[in-house]
């Protein structure tokens, strides 16, 4: 077991209670991806004990595990036991993170894990209380709050990281009312009373953290301040929960209105004003406004209340709810308090509006008042017209009315003078519709909602609705069609709200048919709304419809910013920029750019993460229904071929910066945009990274349209797959390929069918094995010759080579070795034919031809030092170190390696830096030096396990179980040979044979020693 103590040796420390972090020997440790970091937490949080591997799954993904969790699972254990203990060898078991019969367990002393010492310290803490040291209880409790750094287990993903960040964070808030508590038992009221004012703002709802604070206020002879507090704490959950404070809490509220001896009495309490629990407002008005008593009486108005209904099914969104109701309760403050909901249509702004308001409506005994303005119609209500609506309701008769606006509203205001009025403007169009409305007095709150953004009032709190979490949607679904019908089928419901995009009008319409269809499944209308084409007209029901929403404020734009929202919508893209929706359009950038925040202001566009803009699924299909009704087909297709040759030009844009001397871009399709301006090749790296999934999606659709756009969408593919880094993203490649190959045969396009095969077969890329990919090679090589495409008949050749080596028939590679050769260097592209003549010179030394190799080598390494282009020279020199390694020159094979392992470390290339720490293992066996061929194995698979490279994993692995047995470890030998052969199947037959033949000559020595002990 690790120590405690800090030292050589001594096990990594954690950090749960904020971002999960670890150092070791003062070091940080790179924790890897999310999902990694969640089942560290959770081995981390079971203190030692065992987690079934069933247990960490469900913890990582709940119950509908992904079909390779297990798999993926035992990778991240691999990971977190490499990275915790960097100088353990790899056949040694680990002492930190160990199996157990059924999973894993991390067994870390509770000191080096700050969640277990916070834990240990409330229990401290409570042995103090109960020994009656309040000192010893408020060190603990200081040391313990100290640990925190933010949110527990912050941006961890998983049903069990999110139980846990609710228990962690509800003790944090109890071990901080136990410190304030401590605090007052101390005489320490003064020095608490502004942090306590702080926490106790922060949660208004908690009785505990009110009472303390009123506490700290009365001993500190502050008697109308605690009174105050008790004020608005009542008020707080009389009006929006129905509840009155609890015993306790009642309790302080009388001991502080009696006063203490020594402590000066507190002043007259205010009068306290009962607030009614039911929904009807009180017969009389009250009136909590202070008034004149000399002055002339208030004259007596009508008592409005014009809330529309409140919906019994309304879920979710608490937090938003308390906020709201907080800020219209402070309407006995400086001003008049302001909240402004914006969202698009359906997302729930006027439902919240009213459910805030009525939860809220007890608090302003003078009534309410309420209006539609109906800001998404072409004929929008006046402001004029809203005032003598208002004016009519609190009692002005029609020949009263004043005739010019700023009458009306003097006198609106005047009417509201001293009273306590709630004011509901629903859908508002912008702010000068609005202004005159607000009342000028204090007493009265407002509630705003409006589609527009733009709504701009003073000191307004501004509330960007949101759509439902998943959680609150399958409720709102559950309360309207039934919890029974939910429950029995919770797969289907997730696709159904998923469907519906979690947009509360969506989801209240398809409960609303499941009701209404009793012997409907769920899936039944979630199979119906897989339909795309279709799915605005399932989400119908009576005069509710999703597309009538989306309708209203589609009609409110003007032409130009109606024609922008349809075709943007016509991409198939997560979201866009504003430079590609230039090109799209046929517009400059900055035009492009005030279009889309318009849309934005409209409620109609969202502004996603990396400058870009985006469209709720639903509201995608809306604007490509809009398109099919009031744009060509000729102006569609257009408009997506100039965004499809944006996104071409600037890929080869980064190529030209990223491989400035790569002859690829020549060969391509020339698009008829500029593209996107990279600066240098950092930014070409960043640009292709972010634009990622939009890249994917333009490819996706343009393969899959009407072969309009077929060549220049295979083009992008060909021009990205030589710029994609990461065999991950370079797997995301894979159905592409496949759609494009389809579509290249479909439409009967050689050429492209010609890229797309070279693309399926080069062992570049991982997507295919060694065997597969012979087969697309040569039908891409023959497709190329007939097309005359150069550079696909260069590659296809080079490619081929290859493959042929590798499966052991290098006499055969020679052929497309020249041809490749030749084809390169009539194009002009130095570095590729210095790149085949150092795979050539490998297959000379298959065939055992050791002098034409080494000349080979010679020529490749010369030609690519004097073209000095570092990535260039770093992929022959790698060669040129494997050629070596088999022609038994062990000394020129590390020198190469070493220098080529050097370069692409400084280029960031991750994969060939494992790749050559692979090959430097097996140079080190040449060298007879089995431990530092360990050394070097373990390097190449510590960077292999964020790469998911298995012919790279396999090379180590065979070298680290021919370390493995010279070192008499031959039980981790014959389990890592096994692995190795695994790996290495289907890509290369000279290193399958090998890592065989290794694996057969240890089973045989180990069924030797079982047979023979003195073996």
């Amino acid at each position: 077991m690790y120590s405690d103590e800090d030292g050589p040796g001594a096990a990594p420390r954690f950090q749960l209670l904020g971002p999960v972090r670890a150092e070791l020997d003062g070091r940080p440790l790179e924790l890897g991806p999310p999902q990694q970091r969640a089942a560290l937490a959770v081995l981390l949080l079971r203190d030692g004990r065992s987690a079934p591997l069933v247990d960490l799954m469900t913890a990582l993904w709940g119950e509908d595990p992904p079909l390779r969790a297990v798999g993926t699972v035992r990778t991240y254990i691999s990971r977190l036991r490499s990275l915790l203990e960097p100088a353990r060898r790899k056949h040694e078991p680990s002492r930190l993170l160990v199996s157990t019969p059924d999973g894993y367990a991390l067994r870390v002393p509770a000191g080096r894990v700050d969640a277990a010492e916070f834990e240990l310290r409330l229990a401290a803490a409570a042995r103090a209380r109960a020994a009656g040291d309040p000192a010893a209880g408020h060190q603990e409790l200081s040391r313990a709050l100290a640990l925190w750094d933010g949110t527990a287990l912050a941006g961890l993903p998983g049903p069990y990281a999110e139980r846990e960040r609710d228990r962690l964070g509800e003790l944090r808030v109890t071990a901080t009312e136990d410190l304030f508590d401590f605090a007052l038992q101390l005489g320490r009221h003064a020095d608490t009373v502004a942090e306590l004012r702080a926490f106790a703002a922060e949660h208004p709802l908690r009785e505990r953290a009110q009472g303390l604070l009123m506490q700290a206020l009365h001993r500190g002879g502050r008697q109308a301040e605690a009174l105050a507090v008790y004020a608005t704490t009542r008020r707080i959950l009389s009006v929006g929960l129905g509840v009155e404070p609890g015993p306790e809490l009642a309790a302080l509220h009388t001991t502080v209105l009696a006063g203490e001896p020594g402590i000066p009495a507190a002043p007259e309490p205010l009068p306290e004003v009962k607030v009614p629990q039911q929904a009807e407002p009180p017969a009389e008005p009250l009136d909590p406004v202070p008034r004149d008593p000399a002055g002339p009486p208030a004259p007596h108005l009508p008592l409005p209340a014009q809330l529309p209904y409140d919906i019994a099914d309304f879920v979710g969104r608490e937090a938003v709810v308390g906020a709201l109701c907080e800020t219209l309760l402070a309407a006995d403050g400086r001003a008049v308090p302001v909240a402004t909901l914006t969202g698009l249509a359906g997302v729930g702004k006027t439902a919240l509006a009213v459910h805030a308001a009525h939860a809220v409506r007890s608090a302003f005994p003078d009534g309410q008042l309420y209006v539609d303005l109906r800001g998404g119609d072409p004929d929008a209500m006046s402001s004029s017209a809203a005032l003598s609506h208002f004016l009519r309701t609190l009692g002005v008769a029609d020949p009263e009315l004043p005739d010019g606006l700023e009458q009306q509203a003097a006198l609106y205001r005047s009417l509201l003078a001293g009273r306590r009025m709630l004011v509901l403007l629903d859908n508002a169009r912008d702010t000068r519709q609005v202004r005159p409305l607000l009342p000028g007095a204090l007493g009265c709150a407002v509630l705003v909602t409006s589609r527009s953004r733009t709504i701009t009032l003073p000191g307004a709190r501004l509330v960007d609705v949101e759509l439902l979490p998943e959680r609150d949607a399958l409720a709102l679904l559950s309360a309207i069609a039934g919890p029974d019908r939910v429950a029995v089928e919770p797969v289907a419901s997730r696709e159904l709200v998923a469907a519906c995009g979690r947009l509360p009008l969506a989801v209240r319409i398809a409960a609303a048919r499941l009701a209404a269809r009793p012997s409907w499944a769920v899936a039944d209308l979630a199979e119906r709304l897989r339909d795309e084409r279709h799915r605005l007209d399932e989400l119908r029901v009576d005069d509710l419809g999703v597309e009538c929403a989306f309708r209203l404020g589609y009609a409110a734009l003007t032409d130009d910013l109606a024609r922008a929202f349809r075709l943007a919508s016509l991409a198939d893209v997560p979201a866009f920029s504003a430079a590609s929706v230039a090109e799209l359009l046929g517009v400059e950038v900055g035009e492009a750019e005030r279009m889309l925040e318009g849309l934005v202001d409209a409620g109609l566009a969202e502004v996603r993460s990396g400058n870009r803009y985006g469209y709720h699924d639903l509201l995608k299909l809306f604007g490509r229904r809009q398109s099919e009704s009031a744009d060509s087909p000729e102006e569609r297709s257009a408009a997506l071929r100039r965004q499809l040759d944006h996104a071409l030009a600037t890929v080869i844009t980064a190529m030209r910066r990223i491989r400035p001397h790569s002859v690829v871009p020549d060969q391509l399709h020339r698009p008829s945009a500029p593209g996107r301006d990279l600066a240098d090749a950092d930014a070409a790296r960043e640009w292709l990274w972010n634009a990622h999934p939009q890249l994917h999606g333009a490819v996706r659709q343009a393969v899959n349209g009407s072969g309009a756009a077929l060549r220049p969408a295979v083009d992008l593919l060909v021009a990205w797959a030589n710029l994609v880094q990461g065999t991950a993203r370079r797997n995301d490649l894979e159905p592409l390929v496949g759609e494009a190959l389809t579509a290249a045969i479909r439409h009967g396009d050689d050429r492209s069918a010609a890229r797309v095969l070279r693309l399926l077969g080069a062992p570049h890329y991982g997507i295919q094995t060694y065997e597969n990919a012979e087969t697309a090679l040569r039908e891409s090589l023959r497709l190329a010759e007939q097309a005359g495409d150069r550079l696909t008949c260069a590659e296809a050749a080079h490619d081929l080579g290859i493959v042929l080596t590798a499966r052991g028939r290098p006499a055969e590679a020679i052929p497309p070795f020249e041809q490749a050769h030749e084809l390169f260097e009539a194009m002009g592209s130095d570095s590729d034919a210095a790149h085949v003549r150092s795979y050539q010179a490998r297959a000379y030394s298959a065939l055992g031809r050791t002098a034409e190799a080494a000349v080979a080598t010679h020529e490749a390494v010369t030609r690519a030092r004097e073209l000095g282009r570092p990535d260039t020279l770093a992929h022959v020199l790698y060669q040129a170190g494997c050629t070596a390694l088999t022609d038994g020159r062990t000394a020129d094979a590390l020198q190469y390696l070493h220098e080529s392992r050097r370069r692409h470390h400084t280029a960031r290339d991750l994969r060939w830096e494992a790749m050559c720490w692979a090959r430097l293992a097996h140079a080190e066996l040449a060298a007879a030096r089995p431990e530092a061929a360990l050394a070097r194995a373990e390097k190449s698979l510590t960077m292999e396990h964020a790469l998911g490279d298995a012919f790279c994993r396999g090379l180590a692995r065979a070298a680290q179980g021919r370390a493995l047995l010279q070192t008499g470890a031959r039980k981790q030998a014959l389990t890592t040979l096994r692995a190795a052969l695994t790996d290495l199947q289907g890509h290369s037959t000279h290193e399958t044979a090998e890592a065989a033949t290794l694996l057969a000559a240890a089973e045989a020595a180990e069924a030797a020693a079982a047979t023979d002990p003195a073996a």
